[in-house]
């Protein structure tokens, strides 16, 4: 066995700096009114003895634990098999990394879980949460709200109520989902299928709308429902084949579903795009590229969705409500933002 180091204290720092214990405190804390001589004889003195703040004691100055929950409402299994979520992670990650934040990651298997989650986020472990893949049943809302903790969503709420406070970052589902129908429309094609994603979420709900947008005399045969998963994209596009043999292009709702229609064409020997067109959403790298063939996708920044998330929180927790325009550096109303997409041609469309 070895013996280890007695860990820095504040009085060995204030001792080596020639301040006082209450100075140190300050500067650690990031409290104000220390001359910036004395700062910056403390941080010598904090680098020179190695010295770590107690997170507890400090959390006991600051009120802040340097902590955020990420709430994802989908079991682990859907989390690490579907790119998304990794994407969106990262962006969070970064932005709290950069924050030096420590990220809690919280998954929903069940009710049970939901219990579980609601009585961590009251616990006051965290100081805020991020919460996103809310499904329209979802008791996590009305959980975050009586945890009491700040909180940004991701996707646009679809619970009814009041709606002003709730802060969330989405892309422009229905906007892009136009944008690829209509794109299709261009090419000639007149049969023209959509493949939904899971109705009980705002997004795939957006994007059928956009679909309706443009397909206002659409035979409804042409729309399937799905899950955003790939064997939901194999099981509707059979549904579609058996229905409308016809069938000349498919708007998916994501980039993996599209892949399951991809799939299920080329095994009933459709050419892709000459007999079908594609058009997926999301544009999901590599995945994307390297379908066969390439694929047309509505491209929306999915790891920057993440990233706002963080950064609207953080600000929160300094300002007392996020901003939107504090995304961009701007000071505004309390707001929520929506990024904008864009289509990506490729050769399945």
């Amino acid at each position: 066995m070895t013996d280890t180091a007695p860990r820095p204290t504040l009085e060995a720092v204030a001792a080596r700096a020639g301040v006082s214990r209450a100075t140190v405190s300050r500067v650690v804390n990031g409290g104000d009114g220390v001359r910036d001589v004395l700062v910056e004889r403390v941080r010598k003195a904090v680098e020179e003895l190695g010295y770590v703040p107690n997170q507890a004691a400090r959390s006991l100055v600051t009120r802040r634990h340097e902590a955020v929950a990420v709430v994802v409402a989908e079991p682990e299994t859907r989390v690490f098999a579907d790119p998304f979520f990794a994407l969106q992670l990262r962006g969070i990650s970064k932005e709290l990394t950069a924050h030096d934040n420590q990220l809690v990651l919280l998954l929903t298997e069940g009710r049970d879980d939901h219990a579980r989650v609601g009585r961590y986020l009251a616990g006051g472990h965290v100081d805020g949460a991020l919460v996103f893949s809310l499904h329209l049943d979802d008791p996590l809302p009305e959980l975050v709200q009586r945890a009491g903790v700040p909180t940004v969503f991701g996707g646009r709420p679809g619970w009814s109520g009041d709606r002003r406070a709730v802060v969330y970052v989405d892309s422009d589902n229905r906007g892009g989902a136009r944008d690829a129908v209509r794109h299709l429309a261009g090419l000639g094609r007149t049969r023209i299928a959509h493949i939904t994603g899971a109705l009980d979420q705002t997004s795939a709900v957006d994007r059928l709308d956009g679909y309706r947008d443009v397909m206002v005399d659409a035979d409804p045969r042409l729309i399937a429902e799905a899950d955003f998963t790939p064997a939901g994209g194999e099981r509707a596009m059979r549904e579609l084949l058996d229905r409308c043999p016809d069938v000349d292009a498919v708007f998916a709702a994501n980039d993996l579903t599209a892949s399951g229609a991809l799939r299920v064409l080329r095994e009933s020997g459709r050419r892709v795009p000459d007999d079908v067109a594609v058009i997926g959403f999301d544009d999901m790298l590599p995945l994307a590229e390297q379908a066969d063939p390439p694929l047309t996708t509505v491209r929306q920044d999915i790891e920057e969705m993440g990233r706002l998330m963080a950064r609207l929180l953080l600000r929160s927790l300094d300002r007392g409500t996020p901003h939107a325009d504090d995304a961009q550096g701007v000071g505004g109303t309390p707001s929520s933002v929506v990024l904008p997409t864009t289509l990506v041609r490729r050769s399945s469309a």
